[in-house]
């Protein structure tokens, strides 16, 4: 009888300032060992969005990735709930504190996406604009909602998502990470089927590629390097506006069936 492989997943991240800016305010980070993803967009003067998004990126991949190693799989999907929030809260006050004590830094914070991956399923959190896609049988599904005052707008009717793409509005978030003593972290939990492909993003991508755009880079490329270079290199032929950051995580594997149970585990 042949085993099922336990299902894993592949990670990859790159950043590019783009065509119109010589600094970078995005950040990435990834740890393949406990399948742990983050990425930020930073906001501020001078290099304090840089330094924004930096603090957010380590201070979680460090904390929640340390959290990880000891909790290993005994851990529940709760608890793990738990310490990503316990983890951007305290990266929240450490950004806000950072810059309520340095002039250079006022009003600095940063979005925020951060995955964890377990198995059949995914963790997932955000703050800002930032965004979490997947890819499925050919299927691109943006599995985040953004907390801007755009969305705000196409929520109430106001706008429709086409008018949207032409709007003034474009990158004023309600809620970012840092700004104030505390913050929202906006979690989901999604399945994971093996094949899926995951795109987390800062807006540096989805301002410059529509849905189906990015659809087609994501199914052009086997080798998830290779996807990364052409997501970026897409953006910025499409003008390169922002700084590009883009993490991919692709499922492989299957998944183990529990008794009593199917390998399918909920709708959603």
């Amino acid at each position: 009888m042949t085993l099922p492989v336990p299902m894993t997943i592949e990670l990859h991240a790159a950043v590019d300032p783009g065509r119109a800016r010589s600094n970078n305010e995005d950040s990435v980070a990834t740890d393949a060992e406990v399948a742990l993803a983050v990425l930020a967009d930073g906001m501020g003067g001078y290099n304090a969005g840089e330094v924004a998004s930096n603090m957010a990126t380590s201070f979680i991949l460090s904390e929640l990735g340390r959290w990880l190693r000891e909790a290993s799989s005994h851990a529940s999907d709760a608890e793990v709930r738990r310490a990503m929030d316990i983890c951007v809260d305290n990266a929240n006050r450490a950004i806000f504190n950072a810059a309520n004590s340095n002039p250079q830094y006022a009003g600095m914070g940063t979005t925020l996406v951060v995955a964890v991956f377990r198995d059949n399923r995914v963790l997932l959190g955000h703050v800002g604009d930032s965004r979490c896609y997947r890819l499925r049988d050919g299927r691109l599904q943006q599995i985040t909602r953004d907390h801007s005052l755009l969305q705000e707008q196409i929520d109430a009717g106001l706008i429709t998502p086409e008018q949207a793409a032409f709007s003034a509005n474009k990158n004023l978030v309600t809620r970012a990470v840092g700004v104030e003593d505390s913050v929202l972290l906006e979690t989901h939990q999604h399945d994971v089927l093996p094949g899926d492909l995951f795109l987390m993003c800062s807006d540096g991508l989805s301002d410059m590629l529509d849905d189906d755009g990015i659809s087609q880079v994501l199914q052009q490329h086997e080798s998830l390097e290779q996807c990364t270079h052409a997501l970026i290199e897409a953006a910025n032929d499409a003008g390169g506006k922002d700084n590009i950051s883009v993490i991919l995580g692709r499922a492989t594997g299957s998944v183990a069936l529990q008794a009593g149970r199917s390998w399918w585990p909920f709708k959603r």
